[in-house]
C-alpha cells in the first residue's frame, strides 16, 4: 500500500540518489510552456516597438526602454536553454525549431550552443576536462607553472572588466558567429552558425532599411549587450563561488560535481522571474530535464535542496575576487590569498 503523501521521506544521502526523486518533476506542460513563451515574447516585442517609437521623442527614452528589454531577452535565452535540454515541449521537432528561432534573438546558434552546453554539463567540475562551455579556472599549481606572460593573460581574463564588460560583447557579437569548439565536428554546426548569422543579418538589414542606424545603435545593441552581460554574470555565479567543486581522475563524479559545484542563487522577485529560476542551478545540474518553471516546486518540496549551496547577492559580488582553485583546501582563493598562503607571485 503506498504511503500517504504527507509522510515525510528521508532526503537522499548521495547526489545520484536524487535522480529518482527529481524525475517526478521532469514532464513539461505544453499549456504552461506556451504561456511562459507568450508572457516573455509579447512584452519583448512590445518594448522593442515602444523604444522605436520613442526615438522620435527622446533618444534617452528609447535607450532606457532598450536596456529594460534586456531582462526579457535573458528570459528568452532561458527558454532557448530549456529547449536545448529537451525540457520545454514534448514535441522534439517543435522544440528544436523554437530553439533555433529564439537563437536569432539571442544571437546564439542553437545547435552549436546545445552541443557545447551539453559538454559543460557532462564535465563540469572535472579538472581533466576544461575549456568548452565554462569559465577558465586554473589551479594554484597550474598558475605557478605559467611564465609571467601566461600569468598576466590569466589575470586579464579574470578581471571583472574583461569577464563582465568586454567578454559578453565578444562572446555574443563575435564568437557566436563561428562554431568555436566544434569547427571540425561536421556541417551541422556550421549550418547552425551560418543560418543564424543569415537570419540576424536579414533582421538587422530590415531594421536599417525602415529606421536607419539609430534603432540598431540605441535599441538592438543595448538590449543585446545588457542581456549578454546579465547572462554571463548569472553563469559565472552559478559555478564560481568559494566552496564550489573541482576534482580530477577517479575523484570526480558527475552528480557530486553537479550538486556541490552549482549554486542556489537567492534572488528576489522579479529577478527570479526574469532569470527563469536559473538560480536554482544545483537542481538544474542534477536533473537538466526539469522545466525552468518547475524548479521552484523542487525546493518547495525538498528542504535539503532548498538549503544547499545557497549564495546571496552579497556573497556573489565577493566571488568576483576568487580566481584560483586550491586543491589542498578544496576552495577558490583570490590572487592575494594564494600569494599569502603559498607564495604565488
Amino acid at each position: 500500500m503506498p504511503e500517504p503523501m504527507s509522510t515525510p521521506r528521508p532526503a537522499p544521502r548521495q547526489a545520484r540518489d536524487w535522480l529518482a526523486v527529481l524525475a517526478r518533476y521532469r514532464e513539461p506542460s505544453t499549456r504552461r510552456s506556451l504561456w511562459e513563451l507568450a508572457a516573455t515574447l509579447v512584452p519583448f516585442f512590445a518594448l522593442w516597438a515602444l523604444a522605436w517609437m520613442a526615438l522620435s521623442v527622446s533618444a534617452w527614452l528609447a535607450l532606457g526602454l532598450a536596456i529594460l528589454n534586456g531582462a526579457f531577452l535573458v528570459r528568452i535565452f532561458i527558454i532557448q536553454h530549456d529547449c536545448g535540454h529537451g525540457a520545454f515541449l514534448n514535441n522534439r521537432t517543435a522544440q528544436d525549431w523554437l530553439g533555433r528561432t529564439l537563437g536569432v534573438l539571442t544571437l546564439t546558434p542553437y545547435a552549436v550552443w546545445k552541443r557545447t552546453h551539453s559538454i559543460h554539463h557532462a564535465h563540469h567540475g572535472d579538472l581533466d576536462q576544461r575549456g568548452i562551455g565554462d569559465v577558465l579556472t586554473l589551479t594554484i599549481d597550474e598558475y605557478r607553472a605559467r611564465g609571467w606572460f601566461g600569468r598576466l593573460m590569466y589575470r586579464l581574463y579574470r578581471h571583472p572588466v574583461v569577464l563582465f564588460v568586454l567578454g559578453p560583447s565578444y562572446l555574443f557579437l563575435l564568437q557566436n558567429r563561428l562554431p568555436f569548439g566544434l569547427m571540425n565536428s561536421g556541417w551541422r554546426y556550421w549550418t547552425s552558425a551560418m543560418g543564424t548569422n543569415a537570419m540576424i543579418g536579414i533582421a538587422v538589414g530590415l531594421v536599417i532599411w525602415f529606421g536607419g542606424l539609430l534603432p540598431v545603435l540605441l535599441i538592438f545593441l543595448p538590449t543585446s549587450l545588457i542581456a549578454a552581460t546579465l547572462g554571463v554574470w548569472l553563469f559565472y555565479v552559478q559555478h564560481q563561488f568559494e566552496e564550489t567543486h573541482w576534482s580530477k581522475g577517479d575523484d570526480w563524479q558527475l552528480h557530486d560535481a553537479a550538486l556541490e559545484g552549482s549554486s542556489h542563487y537567492i534572488l528576489p522577485q522579479p529577478l527570479r522571474w526574469f532569470s527563469g529560476n536559473i538560480g536554482i542551478h544545483h537542481v538544474h545540474h542534477l536533473y537538466s530535464r526539469i522545466p525552468f518553471y518547475r524548479l521552484p516546486e523542487v525546493i518547495r518540496d525538498h528542504r535539503t535542496l532548498a538549503e544547499a549551496q545557497r549564495l546571496t547577492i552579497g556573497q556573489s559580488l565577493r566571488s568576483v575576487n576568487l580566481h584560483l582553485w586550491d586543491t589542498v583546501e578544496g576552495k577558490l582563493l583570490s590572487f592575494k590569498e594564494a600569494r599569502l598562503r603559498y607564495g604565488v607571485a
